[in-house]
């Protein structure tokens, strides 16, 4: 177990030694930490801060735990000129990331019609590993896809110009290039468009039941008792196939000699193999945007038919498993840098540019989802955020236990029944789904919420409970 100094309230360091390049920050409360402490986190961060051109300190969230070469719940940021880019960095579901949409709906409309609702969502948005989409497009539909992202659902009229105008990035990273996107990976995601996917992957029909900042709710248009719809998935097969393409190449070209974990296979950010990476990263994360928006477009038409008035709005739409290309502020100077959040959402504070123009004065939103039967978050980034995370917060709870051990000690049928004496109901495609998602494998949402509120890496404005839940 690495060393851990504590530095102040809720911030610990992993002291820089032998062949760190930086310090390790890790941000916990003590309970939140006792649980890091059970898997592999601390040794995975302190070996990220051995990376080859990395600043300041790699950085591990109060929603860490073991991933893939980075844990996830982990960023870090790299120098242009000697750092590298790491698929281990990014992760295998590329921008994995939470879609809010708000409606003019109330708490007490869905519970007249709760199990209709819950129905008619699963019906219409196709869910489960593998799970195929009747959505269909062309081979060179698709390249034009993963270069434009929601705006190409936009321009065939599945949505509105707000509802791109609201997400990171316009739902459009401009370097993606689909040349650099292998056949294997368009084969495996050209039939998956407007698909949730299973694992943590999720459709959730909400209530707001408490306002922390009136203020900054009212810019956003959130209110008490508002019904709010939220959507959780990422790039499917075509981003898990970039992911593994690219770390084969990597290892064939790079080889393991100076790496503290195999797993933390990169390119240098320069190399033609890191530029190639980053351009298919982005082609996977536009289509994880674009897949986002054609879930939006049924969901309208689905609750349209249920309440024929409904109407529906991005609140935002935030990316999790991403490098992308920043400033920061490093030791006083303004520096572009390649910044990863694996398991890790961006968190502006006010003024930002990639704010959106109507929420820059109150800073970037910040979507933190629950885990079925627990609360979901609306967050908004700080000043605050930019100075000690790189502009970083939490993207959920983060895992307890293992999907393995949850199909051991848990059974789905129980699961069901505990959300439904709740008054939640749920839709999934099997038992398996619901027990290796349940709850209780997860850490406290409200404990890592206040984690980040007290810290200031992003203060809350509003909680948000399920009524209905679909899940892969």
């Amino acid at each position: 177990m690495p060393e851990l100094k504590k530095i102040s309230r809720d911030i610990y360091e992993i002291p820089q030694e032998g062949k760190m390049n930086v310090p390790a920050r890790v941000f916990a409360s003590e309970s939140i930490l006792e649980n890091i402490k059970k898997d592999k986190t601390l040794e995975q961060i302190k070996n990220v801060a051995m990376l080859p051109g990395i600043l300041k300190y790699a950085i591990a969230l109060p929603d860490a735990h073991q991933g893939y070469g980075f844990p996830i719940g982990g960023v870090a940021i790299f120098d242009v000129d000697k750092g590298i880019i790491s698929p281990g960095g990014v992760g295998y579901d590329i921008n994995c990331s939470v879609r809010l949409l708000k409606t003019n709906l109330t708490k007490k409309d869905i519970l007249e019609k709760q199990k209709e609702v819950v129905e008619a969502l699963y019906r219409k948005i196709p869910s489960g590993v593998g799970r195929g989409s009747k959505f269909n497009i062309t081979r060179s539909e698709l390249n034009k896809l993963l270069e434009s992202g929601a705006k190409y659902f936009v321009d065939k009229g599945f949505g509105t110009k707000e509802d791109y105008l609201h997400m990171e990035e316009e739902g459009c990273l401009k370097d993606a290039d689909s040349s650099k996107v292998s056949e294997r990976a368009i084969k495996r995601g050209i039939g998956q468009l407007g698909t949730l996917g299973a694992g943590n992957h999720f459709l959730e029909v909400q209530f707001v039941d408490e306002i922390f900042d009136e203020k900054v709710a009212k810019v956003l248009g959130i209110k008490k008792n508002q019904v709010t719809i939220m959507i959780h998935c990422g790039s499917r097969g075509l981003g898990h196939q970039v992911a593994s393409d690219y770390i084969q190449l990597m290892e064939t070209e790079y080889g393991f000699a100076n790496l503290p974990d195999r797993e933390l296979i990169n390119a240098p950010i320069k190399s033609k193999l890191g530029k190639d990476y980053y351009a298919a990263m982005c082609a996977a994360a536009n289509f994880a945007f674009a897949n986002k928006q054609l879930i939006t477009h049924w969901i309208r038409e689905e609750m349209k038919t249920i309440f024929p008035t409904v109407k529906m709005d991005v609140v935002y739409d935030i990316c999790h498993n991403i490098a992308k290309f920043e400033e920061h502020v490093i030791d006083g100077k303004n520096k572009i840098v390649c910044i990863h959040r694996k398991g890790a959402t961006r968190a502006f504070g006010p003024g930002r540019k990639e704010i959106p123009g109507d929420y820059r004065k109150i800073g970037q939103p910040v979507l933190i989802p629950g885990s079925m039967g627990t609360a979901s978050y609306l967050l908004i980034g700080t000043k605050k955020t930019e100075e000690l995370t790189f502009g970083s917060t939490v993207h959920g709870a983060g895992r307890l236990s293992s999907r393995s051990k949850a199909m051991r000690e848990i059974r789905g049928e129980e699961i069901k029944e505990g959300l439904s004496e709740k008054g939640i109901e749920v839709k999934a495609g099997s038992w398996k789904s619901l027990a290796e998602e349940a709850p209780e494998v997860y850490k406290d949402i409200d404990e890592v919420v206040k984690v980040v509120d007290e810290l200031g890496i992003s203060k809350k404005v509003a909680k948000m409970k399920p009524m209905a839940v679909v899940k892969g």
